[in-house]
């Protein structure tokens, strides 16, 4: 990728001094991070100050006034996903100029119910994309929030009609699920969406035609998370235990070859499609091709371009990375009010999209205290590449 002039410098895949990145290959395997590199990466982070200085390329775009971790375009129209971190309400709308909040698809989907069911009303929103057929897909997460046991019938991938506002399609996911899984988040790689799952860790691979859904890497190192880090500190729940959110940020290359996932903690892995793709392989060979790709830090959201580089919004240190096919790390932006970016998105004109949704200030991460600072803004950052089209247009 040729990255835009106003960029940050590259970072070395082995360290950058001065701003405390630091990713390596292993001297034992290819691809894996370096135990070295890890080590070095954890020391430069605990003494590296979060940003003070806010930049100009920054634009603010939409207030919110409940935190909001999903924001998609399509048409020129914006859509957002609110996850009831902070106080309940409509789950998915659509943000229009005035600054209304219209309930998507309607109010019955947004109803707040004191005893979920999944009869013609969301459980748990974690996210709104559109994707490449442009439509909207909802991703119900089929349990009430994260280490709550699902709800049966829940987990559901629903598309919308952004024309009529029609459901056109529920494509339930009860084969695919635990007791205590927590759908994450979804891509497309034509006739195949590949899907994360936060409370069990594992992927999910749906076949868009039959509808059929199915584990892979069910419990695989690769999807297990570690405790969570923003802003420098170790988030933890209302019980005062530490924060664990396994599989959850994933990304597929424009050539549709690889897919990227990570657990929200960090350490990046991919793996080749045709892997998951086949169901004739029994789990222990599709594990062997599991690549670990990257040491990276506590995650919010990723996004990736048409020219394969992945956006990382680093949780940690209040900023967004860039990482290209070759694993070559740079600093796009860090300003203080990136805190915790979550589920980012490129639109056709090449504007980057951060809503930064302090989740970690929020009483599920935040020990039950509420710490968010209102009102909450997704930003817009030019990166001048539109996205990978086999994901979205």
């Amino acid at each position: 990728m040729s990255l835009p002039s106003h960029t940050s410098r590259q970072i070395d895949i082995c360290q950058e001094i001065g701003v405390g990145v630091v990713f390596g290959r292993a001297r034992g395997g290819k691809g894996t991070p370096s135990r070295a590199g890890t080590e070095r990466l954890a020391l430069l982070e605990e003494h590296m100050p979060l940003p003070t200085r806010t930049d100009s390329r920054l634009i603010p775009t939409v207030r919110n006034d409940r935190v909001c971790t999903g924001v998609t375009t399509v048409e020129g129209r914006v859509f957002v996903s609110f996850p009831a971190a902070d106080s309940p309400g409509a789950q998915v709308a659509e943000a229009l100029p005035d600054g209304r909040r219209v309930p998507w698809p309607d109010e019955s989907w947004n109803a707040v119910q004191d005893e979920p069911r999944p009869d013609g009303a969301y459980v748990h929103v974690n996210g709104v994309r559109t994707g490449p057929d442009g439509q909207l897909w909802i991703i119900d997460s089929g349990a009430p929030g994260p280490g709550r046991p699902q709800v049966p019938g829940a987990a559901r991938l629903i598309v919308t009609d952004p024309a009529t506002a029609a459901v056109t399609r529920i494509y339930h996911l009860t084969e695919a699920v635990r007791d205590d899984s927590y759908v994450d988040d979804v891509r497309f790689n034509g006739a195949i969406a590949y899907l994360t799952d936060a409370g069990a860790p594992g992927l999910i691979v749906l076949d868009l035609a039959s509808g059929r859904a199915r584990r892979v890497l069910d419990g695989h190192p690769s999807t297990v998370g570690r405790r969570l880090i923003a802003d420098g500190e170790v988030l933890h729940d209302s019980a005062g235990d530490e924060i664990v959110l396994h599989a959850d940020q994933l990304e597929v290359s424009p050539d549709g070859r690889h897919l990227y996932y990570q657990p929200a903690s960090g350490g990046l892995s991919r793996i080749e499609t045709r892997w998951l793709d086949d169901p004739t392989l029994d789990p222990a060979t599709v594990a062997g091709y599991v690549e670990p790709w990257l040491d990276t830090p506590t995650t919010g959201g990723t996004a990736i371009d048409a020219d394969g580089t992945i956006y990382l919004s680093d949780a940690e240190r209040r900023r967004i990375l860039t990482i290209t096919s070759e694993r070559v790390v740079t600093m796009l932006v860090a300003d203080p009010r990136l805190a915790w970016v979550d589920a980012m998105w490129i639109d056709s004109g090449g504007d980057l999209w951060l809503p930064a949704a302090q989740l970690h200030r929020t009483p599920g991460l935040s020990g039950g205290v509420n710490r968010v600072d209102y009102p909450l803004w997704i930003y817009r950052l030019n990166v001048g590449v539109g996205p990978a089209p086999n994901d979205h247009a």
